[in-house]
């Protein structure tokens, strides 16, 4: 069993930035893919980043292209997410996730990730 803990969270003004962490409890963790999604109050789970595995394909959620950016530190084992120019409506809990199936190359589903964090709490104050 893999546990992913994410860090970073916190609180900022809009137009703000925030860098969110996440690393495996295994060193060794090598799966297809990891990413990020986020849950606001009352509504549901949805896709924010992910990455495959050797840096190949990135894929984002349309509401945050050109201002998240997700990337992976291979010798540090660390999946972040650089949150840039937040806005109010970014506000919720992002979870890290991973997933060991190729499907989850240039997707966003939630179904497709195996493993998932406690989550981070962003909050955006406008």
């Amino acid at each position: 069993q893999v546990q992913l803990v994410e860090s970073g969270g916190g609180s900022v003004q809009a137009g703000g930035s925030l860098r969110l962490s996440c690393r495996p409890s295994v060193d060794s963790y090598n799966g297809a893919c990891m990413g990020w999604f986020r849950q606001a109050p009352g509504k549901e789970r949805e896709g924010v980043a992910s990455i495959y595995h050797d840096g190949s394909t990135t894929t984002y959620a349309d509401p945050v292209k050109s201002r998240f950016t997700i990337s992976q530190d291979t010798m540090k084992n660390t999946l972040y997410l650089q949150m840039n120019n937040l806005q109010p409506e970014d506000t919720g809990m992002y979870y890290c996730a991973a997933s060991p199936y190729n499907r989850c190359r240039g997707a966003l589903r939630g179904v497709d990730f195996r493993y998932w964090g406690q989550g981070t709490q962003v909050t955006v104050a406008s």
